[in-house]
């Protein structure tokens, strides 16, 4: 079985997508981010780097 505990990322949406193409706030979304400020625990896998990278100047990863 695979450890699910050491591939995780922890983000935080630091700026508002207010602005922003909505394809970037369908990313946010469905990143499961809400409001500015808000974190989320995402699994470690090639979608959500692809994700991350994407709308990588609107968050912050842990």
């Amino acid at each position: 079985m695979i450890d699910n505990k050491n591939n995780l990322i922890k983000i935080t949406l630091i700026r508002s997508t207010i602005g922003v193409k909505k394809s970037h706030r369908a990313t946010v979304r469905g990143l499961g981010l809400k409001k500015l400020n808000s974190s989320s625990t995402v699994s470690d896998t090639l979608e959500t780097r692809g994700m991350i990278r994407k709308i990588n100047y609107l968050l912050k990863c842990e």
